[in-house]
C-alpha cells in the first residue's frame, strides 16, 4: 500500500438545528491511497455525517478536509469536479426507476462528457459482467432483488472511474440473505486496491477486509486500529461496551 495520503480531514466539525446537535465534534482523519477503512459505532454516533462531509454531500460547520492536496471545503473548489473522482453508495440505491439499468450507469460519464455512449456502455457492460448481472443491463430497477439493485448502484459509481468509493451503510436496507451477494463485490473491490471507506453494522466484513477500524460516539474518534487491535483488544470500554453486544 502506498503512503500518500488520499482524503486529510482537520477538525472537522458539523452542528445541526442552529447549533444545538453536534453530529461532529473537531474529528481528524487521514485516508491513504489504496486503504480500507471501516467507520463503527451506535446509530447517531455520527459515522454517516462524517461520511457524507467527505464529498460535501453534508456542508461541514467548521474544519478542513483536503481531498488530494486540493482543501474541498474551500468556497473556490469546484465541488461537483471533485466529486466525480468519489464514487458513493447509499443505503437507499437511488436508481432511476424509469431508465434502464444501462441507462442508469451510462448516464453520469455521458453527461459529465467523460465518455462516448459507445464507451460508457463497454464500460458498463463490464462492470456489469463482474458482478454477474450482465443479463439485466436492459431491465429496470422494479425487475430488481435488493441485492441486485445495490449491485448495480455500486457499478454506476464505479463506471465513474473514481478514486475513492464511499458507503454509506450498503447493506443495512437489504433482506439478510441479500447482504452476502453486496459485501462479495465489495470485498473484490478491497482486492483489487480500490480506496474505500466503509460505513457499516457488517463486524465480519470489518474484520476480514478493512487495514483500519474506527470507532466513533458522540461524534468523536473515540479509538482506531487494525481489525485485531479494535476487535481483539479494544483499549477503550466505550468500544468494549458496543463490542459485547454485537460479537
Amino acid at each position: 500500500m502506498t503512503t500518500k495520503t488520499l482524503i486529510e480531514v482537520k477538525g472537522l466539525e458539523k452542528h445541526f438545528g442552529q447549533g444545538t446537535v453536534r453530529a461532529l465534534n473537531g474529528v481528524d482523519a487521514e485516508i491513504k491511497q489504496g486503504e480500507k477503512l471501516v467507520v463503527i459505532g451506535p446509530s447517531g454516533s455520527g459515522k454517516s455525517t462524517f461520511l457524507r462531509c467527505l464529498n460535501r454531500l453534508e456542508e461541514p460547520t467548521g474544519g478542513h478536509i483536503f481531498f488530494d492536496g486540493v482543501d474541498i471545503t474551500s468556497k473556490d473548489c469546484d465541488i461537483n469536479q471533485m466529486r466525480r473522482r468519489m464514487g458513493m453508495v447509499f443505503q437507499q440505491f437511488n436508481l432511476f426507476p424509469h431508465k434502464t439499468i444501462m441507462q442508469n450507469i451510462t448516464l453520469a460519464p455521458v453527461h459529465h462528457k467523460l465518455m462516448s455512449k459507445k464507451e460508457a456502455e463497454a464500460r458498463a457492460a463490464e462492470l456489469l459482467k463482474r458482478v454477474g448481472l450482465l443479463e439485466k443491463a436492459n431491465a429496470y430497477p422494479s425487475q430488481l432483488s435488493g441485492g441486485q439493485k445495490q449491485r448495480i448502484a455500486i457499478v454506476r459509481a464505479l463506471a465513474m472511474n473514481p478514486e475513492v468509493m464511499l458507503f454509506d451503510e450498503p447493506t443495512s436496507a437489504l433482506d439478510p440473505e441479500m447482504v452476502g451477494e453486496v459485501l462479495q463485490v465489495m470485498k473484490d473491490l478491497a482486492a483489487e486496491g480500490m480506496t474505500m471507506v466503509v460505513v457499516t453494522h457488517e463486524m465480519g466484513f470489518a474484520r476480514e477486509v478493512s487495514d483500519r477500524v474506527m470507532f466513533m460516539d458522540d461524534g468523536r474518534i473515540i479509538e482506531e486500529g487494525t481489525p485485531q487491535q479494535i476487535f481483539s483488544n479494544p483499549q477503550n470500554q466505550r468500544t468494549k461496551d458496543f463490542l459485547s453486544k454485537l460479537l
